[in-house]
Protein backbone atom coordinates (compact mmCIF):
# COMPACT_ATOMS: atom_id res chain seq x y z
CA UNK A 1 0.00 0.00 0.00
CA UNK A 2 1.29 3.78 -0.58
CA UNK A 3 1.05 6.48 1.56
CA UNK A 4 1.78 9.92 1.61
CA UNK A 5 1.78 12.66 4.23
CA UNK A 6 1.64 16.15 3.34
CA UNK A 7 0.81 19.57 5.45
CA UNK A 8 -2.77 20.46 4.79
CA UNK A 9 -2.44 23.76 2.09
CA UNK A 10 -5.51 26.13 0.96
CA UNK A 11 -6.19 25.31 -2.81
CA UNK A 12 -2.54 24.59 -3.44
CA UNK A 13 -0.88 23.68 -7.27
CA UNK A 14 -1.76 20.67 -9.47
CA UNK A 15 1.34 19.14 -7.99
CA UNK A 16 -0.13 18.25 -4.61
CA UNK A 17 -2.91 16.71 -6.22
CA UNK A 18 -0.64 14.60 -8.01
CA UNK A 19 0.99 13.35 -4.93
CA UNK A 20 -2.88 12.29 -3.35
CA UNK A 21 -3.77 10.71 -7.04
CA UNK A 22 -0.05 8.19 -6.91
CA UNK A 23 -0.91 6.83 -3.37
CA UNK A 24 -3.49 5.13 -1.83
CA UNK A 25 -3.99 6.69 1.63
CA UNK A 26 -3.00 10.44 1.70
CA UNK A 27 -2.42 11.82 5.17
CA UNK A 28 -3.17 15.31 5.97
CA UNK A 29 -1.75 16.56 9.37
CA UNK A 30 -3.89 18.75 11.67
CA UNK A 31 -1.52 18.42 14.68
CA UNK A 32 1.20 20.51 13.13
CA UNK A 33 2.66 24.08 14.14
CA UNK A 34 1.03 26.73 12.21
CA UNK A 35 3.82 28.66 10.04
CA UNK A 36 3.71 31.91 8.79
CA UNK A 37 5.43 30.96 6.06
CA UNK A 38 4.18 28.24 4.98
CA UNK A 39 1.26 27.72 2.24
CA UNK A 40 -1.55 26.92 5.18
CA UNK A 41 -3.65 30.06 4.48
CA UNK A 42 -2.31 30.86 0.94
CA UNK A 43 -1.52 30.55 -2.58
CA UNK A 44 -0.68 32.39 -5.59
CA UNK A 45 -3.01 33.26 -8.79
CA UNK A 46 -2.78 34.75 -11.94
CA UNK A 47 -3.11 38.93 -12.77
CA UNK A 48 -1.72 40.71 -14.73
CA UNK A 49 0.29 38.45 -16.36
CA UNK A 50 2.16 38.02 -12.77
CA UNK A 51 1.96 34.96 -9.91
CA UNK A 52 0.11 37.00 -7.07
CA UNK A 53 -0.71 35.86 -3.69
CA UNK A 54 -4.37 35.35 -2.26
CA UNK A 55 -4.60 34.71 1.28
CA UNK A 56 -7.56 33.63 4.03
CA UNK A 57 -6.72 36.52 6.96
CA UNK A 58 -6.45 34.44 10.49
CA UNK A 59 -7.72 35.28 14.17
CA UNK A 60 -4.75 36.94 16.21
CA UNK A 61 -3.14 33.94 18.29
CA UNK A 62 -0.37 32.67 19.68
CA UNK A 63 2.45 31.29 17.15
CA UNK A 64 2.53 28.31 18.88
CA UNK A 65 -0.82 26.76 18.18
CA UNK A 66 -1.24 24.20 15.56
CA UNK A 67 -3.01 24.17 12.51
CA UNK A 68 -6.07 22.48 14.20
CA UNK A 69 -6.34 25.37 16.60
CA UNK A 70 -6.35 28.07 14.40
CA UNK A 71 -9.03 30.43 13.38
CA UNK A 72 -10.15 32.07 10.20
CA UNK A 73 -10.07 36.10 11.27
CA UNK A 74 -13.62 37.34 12.12
CA UNK A 75 -13.75 39.85 9.52
CA UNK A 76 -12.94 37.16 6.51
CA UNK A 77 -15.45 37.41 3.53
CA UNK A 78 -15.80 34.80 1.14
CA UNK A 79 -17.78 37.16 -1.61
CA UNK A 80 -15.38 39.04 -1.11
CA UNK A 81 -12.10 36.68 -2.25
CA UNK A 82 -14.45 34.95 -4.57
CA UNK A 83 -15.03 38.91 -6.39
CA UNK A 84 -11.03 39.06 -6.57
CA UNK A 85 -10.90 35.76 -8.52
CA UNK A 86 -13.82 36.17 -10.67
CA UNK A 87 -12.10 39.59 -11.78
CA UNK A 88 -8.66 37.77 -12.14
CA UNK A 89 -10.13 35.05 -14.27
CA UNK A 90 -13.64 36.58 -15.97
CA UNK A 91 -11.79 35.85 -19.54
CA UNK A 92 -10.67 32.31 -18.64
CA UNK A 93 -11.78 29.95 -21.56
CA UNK A 94 -13.37 27.41 -18.70
CA UNK A 95 -14.41 30.31 -16.13
CA UNK A 96 -17.97 28.81 -15.50
CA UNK A 97 -16.90 25.76 -14.88
CA UNK A 98 -13.88 26.97 -12.60
CA UNK A 99 -15.92 29.39 -11.18
CA UNK A 100 -18.87 27.26 -10.06
CA UNK A 101 -15.95 24.46 -8.71
CA UNK A 102 -14.22 27.31 -6.79
CA UNK A 103 -17.78 28.30 -4.92
CA UNK A 104 -17.60 24.19 -4.04
CA UNK A 105 -14.25 24.69 -2.44
CA UNK A 106 -14.51 27.58 -0.19
CA UNK A 107 -16.75 26.76 2.47
CA UNK A 108 -18.43 29.60 3.95
CA UNK A 109 -19.08 29.89 8.21
CA UNK A 110 -16.18 28.11 9.00
CA UNK A 111 -13.99 29.55 11.74
CA UNK A 112 -11.36 26.59 11.97
CA UNK A 113 -8.66 26.84 9.87
CA UNK A 114 -8.18 23.35 9.48
CA UNK A 115 -11.89 22.53 8.69
CA UNK A 116 -11.68 25.42 6.02
CA UNK A 117 -8.58 23.53 4.32
CA UNK A 118 -9.73 20.42 4.48
CA UNK A 119 -13.01 20.92 2.82
CA UNK A 120 -11.18 22.24 -0.25
CA UNK A 121 -8.92 19.48 -0.55
CA UNK A 122 -11.42 17.09 -0.44
CA UNK A 123 -13.94 18.90 -2.78
CA UNK A 124 -11.08 19.08 -5.42
CA UNK A 125 -10.26 15.36 -4.89
CA UNK A 126 -13.90 14.83 -5.35
CA UNK A 127 -14.15 16.54 -8.67
CA UNK A 128 -10.86 14.98 -10.15
CA UNK A 129 -12.16 11.73 -9.14
CA UNK A 130 -9.04 10.76 -7.62
CA UNK A 131 -9.43 7.39 -5.61
CA UNK A 132 -7.11 7.89 -2.51
CA UNK A 133 -8.27 7.57 1.01
CA UNK A 134 -7.68 11.31 2.85
CA UNK A 135 -6.67 10.86 6.55
CA UNK A 136 -6.32 13.41 9.54
CA UNK A 137 -3.00 13.00 11.14
CA UNK A 138 -4.38 12.82 14.82
CA UNK A 139 -6.60 10.05 13.73
CA UNK A 140 -3.74 7.63 13.62
CA UNK A 141 -2.59 5.68 16.39
CA UNK A 142 1.15 6.32 16.79
CA UNK A 143 3.10 8.70 19.21
CA UNK A 144 2.45 12.56 17.71
CA UNK A 145 5.39 13.26 20.14
CA UNK A 146 7.21 12.02 17.21
CA UNK A 147 9.25 14.17 15.08
CA UNK A 148 10.06 14.28 11.38
CA UNK A 149 11.26 10.76 10.02
CA UNK A 150 10.56 9.31 13.22
CA UNK A 151 6.88 10.45 12.98
CA UNK A 152 6.52 9.74 9.22
CA UNK A 153 7.76 5.80 9.64
CA UNK A 154 5.34 5.51 12.60
CA UNK A 155 2.67 6.60 10.53
CA UNK A 156 3.34 4.26 7.87
CA UNK A 157 3.88 1.77 10.07
CA UNK A 158 0.69 2.21 11.45
CA UNK A 159 -1.07 2.07 8.25
CA UNK A 160 0.88 -0.76 7.19
CA UNK A 161 2.34 1.46 4.33
CA UNK A 162 4.41 -0.77 2.20
CA UNK A 163 5.48 2.59 0.13
CA UNK A 164 5.99 6.07 1.26
CA UNK A 165 5.90 8.97 -1.60
CA UNK A 166 6.77 12.13 -0.69
CA UNK A 167 7.18 15.47 -2.19
CA UNK A 168 10.64 16.18 -4.16
CA UNK A 169 11.42 18.79 -1.86
CA UNK A 170 11.55 16.22 0.84
CA UNK A 171 14.86 14.40 -0.84
CA UNK A 172 17.67 15.80 1.74
CA UNK A 173 15.15 15.33 4.65
CA UNK A 174 14.44 11.43 4.51
CA UNK A 175 16.92 8.61 4.09
CA UNK A 176 15.62 5.28 1.71
CA UNK A 177 18.28 3.01 3.99
CA UNK A 178 16.30 3.93 7.03
CA UNK A 179 12.84 3.42 5.38
CA UNK A 180 14.20 0.04 3.80
CA UNK A 181 15.00 -1.42 7.18
CA UNK A 182 11.20 -0.89 8.27
CA UNK A 183 10.32 -2.44 5.37
CA UNK A 184 9.25 0.40 3.69
CA UNK A 185 10.29 1.53 0.06
CA UNK A 186 10.43 5.27 -0.32
CA UNK A 187 10.16 6.96 -3.48
CA UNK A 188 9.87 10.81 -4.17
CA UNK A 189 7.15 12.19 -6.43
CA UNK A 190 8.82 14.80 -9.49
CA UNK A 191 6.22 16.63 -11.47
CA UNK A 192 7.10 16.77 -15.17
CA UNK A 193 6.77 20.46 -17.05
CA UNK A 194 2.92 21.32 -16.94
CA UNK A 195 2.05 24.09 -19.50
CA UNK A 196 -1.34 25.56 -21.11
CA UNK A 197 -2.23 29.14 -22.21
CA UNK A 198 -2.83 32.03 -19.89
CA UNK A 199 -4.58 34.72 -22.10
CA UNK A 200 -1.65 36.31 -24.52
CA UNK A 201 0.62 36.07 -21.54
CA UNK A 202 3.68 34.63 -21.09
CA UNK A 203 3.22 30.87 -18.71
CA UNK A 204 3.55 31.64 -15.01
CA UNK A 205 3.74 27.45 -13.64
CA UNK A 206 3.00 25.93 -10.47
CA UNK A 207 -0.23 28.55 -9.71
CA UNK A 208 -3.17 27.55 -7.60
CA UNK A 209 -5.32 24.73 -8.70
CA UNK A 210 -7.81 27.72 -9.06
CA UNK A 211 -5.42 28.88 -12.58
CA UNK A 212 -5.45 24.98 -13.87
CA UNK A 213 -9.16 24.65 -13.93
CA UNK A 214 -9.66 28.24 -15.36
CA UNK A 215 -7.73 27.65 -18.33
CA UNK A 216 -8.47 23.85 -18.90
CA UNK A 217 -11.55 21.08 -19.13
CA UNK A 218 -11.92 19.31 -16.44
CA UNK A 219 -10.74 15.89 -18.75
CA UNK A 220 -7.58 17.91 -19.23
CA UNK A 221 -6.99 18.69 -15.71
CA UNK A 222 -7.22 14.68 -14.63
CA UNK A 223 -4.81 13.67 -17.41
CA UNK A 224 -2.47 16.55 -15.95
CA UNK A 225 -2.48 14.23 -12.71
CA UNK A 226 -0.35 11.59 -14.57
CA UNK A 227 2.34 14.01 -15.62
CA UNK A 228 4.76 12.80 -12.27
CA UNK A 229 7.62 9.73 -12.41
CA UNK A 230 8.59 8.83 -8.81
CA UNK A 231 12.14 8.45 -8.54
Amino acid sequence: MKVAIMQPYFLPYIGYFQLIKAVDVFVVYDNIKYTKSGWFNRNRFLSNGEGVYFSVPLKKDSDYLNVVERKLAPEFDVDKLLNKLKAAYCRAPNFRQGFSMLNEFLLPNEANLFAFIKHSIDRVVERLDIKAKILVSSSIDIDHALKAQDKVMAICRALGATTYINAIGGMELYSKEAFRQNGIDLGFIKSRPIEYRQFANDFVPWLSIIDVVMFNDIDVVRSMLDAYDVI
